[in-house]
């Protein structure tokens, strides 16, 4: 059985629609931070894993950014609420957030600075955090 073939024909459209990359929260920050003067990379391939890409980079400074979805990275604020397939996604969320640790650790270990941010977060406050990593790393 496959369970994405049970959504409802609303649900399936919305997650379409929903893009992994490049959607208005990233724009948002990626607009502030470039307005401010950071260059960065974005969806940078990882050094460390493989298969596995961080939103936004600074590799010169080994800074790694994620900006991670509430209901795909398990927000505790946020949670995530499902009314089919309860299981399924209860699942994918605890592999996403596994995976989340796996490559937090990983790049840590490899000397990087990992920032992660959460989308109901303020893109100003997030643009001015990374800025403020990037102006201590850069000293």
């Amino acid at each position: 059985m496959n369970n994405r073939l049970d959504a409802t024909p609303a649900v399936r459209r919305r997650m379409q629609r929903t893009g992994g990359r490049d959607n208005p929260f990233e724009r948002s920050v990626r607009s502030l931070l470039h307005a401010s003067g950071v260059r960065y990379r974005i969806h940078y391939p990882l050094p460390v894993l493989k298969r596995c890409n961080c939103d936004l980079a600074l590799p010169r400074l080994k800074v790694a950014i994620f900006l991670d979805g509430c209901f795909w990275h398990g927000c505790p604020i946020h949670p995530a609420v499902v009314k089919k397939n309860t299981e399924f996604w209860v699942q994918k969320i605890a592999r996403n957030r596994e995976r989340d640790a796996q490559v937090t650790d990983c790049l840590t270990a490899g000397g990087w600075t990992v920032l992660r941010y959460w989308e109901h977060e303020k893109p100003e406050a997030i643009a001015q955090s990374i800025i403020s990593v990037v102006n201590a790393a850069a000293a």
